[in-house]
């Protein structure tokens, strides 16, 4: 659902407008990455990629990987080893994010909470007069 939103929905909410606005490049690329790898878009490229390579080298079009593909599996190997640091940094920063945005919302909540009370003491006290007045009628 997020990947829905456009980035000036993101930036919106002011927890979103200060991590992104004072986000390092390495977490910038990290979430640039693992939000690609994430993705359907992904997941399709690299199914067509893999079975081209197979493909081509069992039907010998190419035959630089014979089986058992020991290449594709170091290529394998080699993205799970830049992957999941990437994934942990993004994993990090989402952490703060929702932190952030938890203590956030806390102290609106605080703040409404305040204002909540202000209201009720001056209806109380609405109340009170109007009592007041009609007593004094009666």
């Amino acid at each position: 659902m997020q990947a829905y939103r456009t980035a000036a929905t993101e930036l919106r909410h002011p927890v979103n407008v200060a991590l992104q606005g004072h986000a390092p490049l390495g977490v910038r690329v990290a979430n640039a990455v693992t939000g690609f790898m994430g993705s359907w878009k992904f997941i399709i490229l690299q199914t067509v990629v893999v079975s081209i390579w197979v493909a081509g080298n069992i039907y010998l079009i190419f035959h630089f990987d014979p089986y058992p593909f020991i290449f594709l599996n170091l290529a394998f190997s080699t993205q799970a080893a830049y992957a999941a640091p990437l994934i942990l940094l993004a994993s990090n920063q989402s952490a703060t994010r929702d932190r952030a945005t938890l203590e956030h919302a806390a102290k609106e909540a605080e703040e409404a909470d305040s204002k909540d009370d202000e209201l009720a003491a001056r209806l109380n006290h609405l109340e009170e007069l109007m009592q007041q007045l009609l007593a004094a009628r009666s």
